[in-house]
């Protein structure tokens, strides 16, 4: 089936054309997305279905639940009737669906996730009829629901596609409408449904960038093996540089972290913090004189290569998963092939120009343009009324 890609790099593409797997491809010239997006402008009635896991938007990590309160803000921005089914403790700018107390991760006492979804699914059943279009951010739990309810749905995944079992679920839903956070992520699974690739944005003014260069490296995410913390460390000490860490250890990942990690950590060449929320993000990323992003994985996106790249920050990132398609080599970070290449790009990070850093952000990821993406979509299945092979192919 094909497909077409939206939030395209209109430096890289200035021609129509095909990737690698096969999808159609839509270019503008530079500026030109708004009037690429424009179709009608009249207001639909969206729902927005979140995970439970964290409350949207999350207090400290949880980058899908960001990514649905910032579309959200954007969509009512743009005049949009926006409904957000998620936990209670969740703020946002649209009218908010209250189907659990609290966020499952945090919220005391622990509660049962099933039993949690299943009040999610059983208050958007009663409601779906009210929506010009439902956009689910859960995986594949709502598609044997929305497949039986008539009403046009399309699904953003967020995670790895490479796990045993899933082409088994596809199967079972030939006509599910999906979009992919970028081309890379999709290839596991060829044979889906893909109505486009829409890349992550935030918004323009939530980081104030930094244009002198720090002297210090910085490593955010979770500390697991896939992430790459130990060559994030390796990288920092080649290169002679500090490495400020800040991370979220996933409980499964303690003993990891005890045996692999912890050993590593000075408090003064390798410094560890905790989690960091907006608030601090700004700090630690803007200060650093690069974000190293050696990954082991094949990241779907890799929401903080923007978050650096708004406040001015390159990346130094190892070529895997999306991150040919999210860093512009040479203009927004290197992108390597492994621990050496990297430690020679830290030397070279004074050839990159931090205002252009960010203002390839602001014409490639922001918020406004990924909810134009968006809206485009929801018009094209609310027309058509049910999901298209190819939504966006014209």
């Amino acid at each position: 089936m094909t497909s077409s890609r939206l939030g395209l790099n209109c430096f890289e593409h200035d021609m129509g054309g095909t990737d690698s797997a096969g999808s159609s491809l839509i270019s503008a010239p530079n500026g030109s997305l708004d009037g690429l997006l424009a179709a009608d402008h009249n207001s639909m009635r969206i729902a927005q279905i979140a995970p439970l896991a964290e409350r949207v938007p999350p207090k400290l990590y949880g980058g899908t639940e960001r990514v649905v309160a910032w579309l959200i803000d954007e969509l009512v921005e743009l005049g949009h009737d926006v409904t957000l089914f998620a936990s209670g403790d969740s703020r946002t700018r649209g009218k908010l669906q209250p189907v659990w107390p609290r966020a499952l991760r945090l919220g005391r006492p622990r509660s049962d996730p099933a039993a949690a979804m299943t009040a999610l699914l059983e208050t958007v059943a009663q409601q779906a009829d009210k929506f010009d279009v439902v956009h689910a951010h859960i995986d594949w739990l709502h598609l044997p629901l929305l497949s039986r309810l008539g009403v046009p749905f399309v699904t953003t995944m967020h995670g790895r596609l490479d796990l045993p079992g899933l082409s088994d679920v596809l199967r079972n839903f030939p006509g599910a409408p999906f979009v992919s956070i970028s081309d890379n992520q999709r290839l596991p699974l060829r044979s889906a449904n893909w109505l486009g690739t829409v890349y992550h944005g935030l918004p323009a003014e939530m980081f104030r960038p930094n244009f002198r260069r720090g002297s210090h490296l910085a490593f955010l995410g979770r500390l697991t093996s896939e992430k790459g913390p130990e060559a994030a460390i390796r990288i920092a000490e080649a290169a002679g540089m500090p490495l400020r860490i800040a991370a979220k250890v996933p409980r499964g990942e303690r003993g990891y972290f005890s045996e692999r990690l912890q050993p590593r950590i000075d408090g003064t060449h390798i410094q560890l913090s905790g989690e960091v929320n907006d608030a601090t993000k700004e700090g630690f990323l803007g200060e650093a004189a690069a974000l190293l992003f050696p990954i082991n994985w094949p990241e779907p996106f890799g929401l903080v290569m923007i978050e650096a790249m708004a406040c001015g920050t390159p990346v130094i990132a190892f070529r895997s998963g999306s991150v040919p398609e999210v860093i512009d080599d040479g203009v927004t970070g290197f992108i390597v092939e492994g621990e050496e290449e990297a430690v020679e790009g830290v030397k070279r990070l004074g050839a990159l120009d931090r205002r252009k850093v960010r203002a390839r952000f602001e014409q490639r990821f922001t918020a406004k343009r990924m909810a134009q993406d968006y809206v485009r979509l929801y018009q094209q299945l609310s027309r058509a009324g049910t999901a298209p092979q190819s939504a966006l192919a014209d």
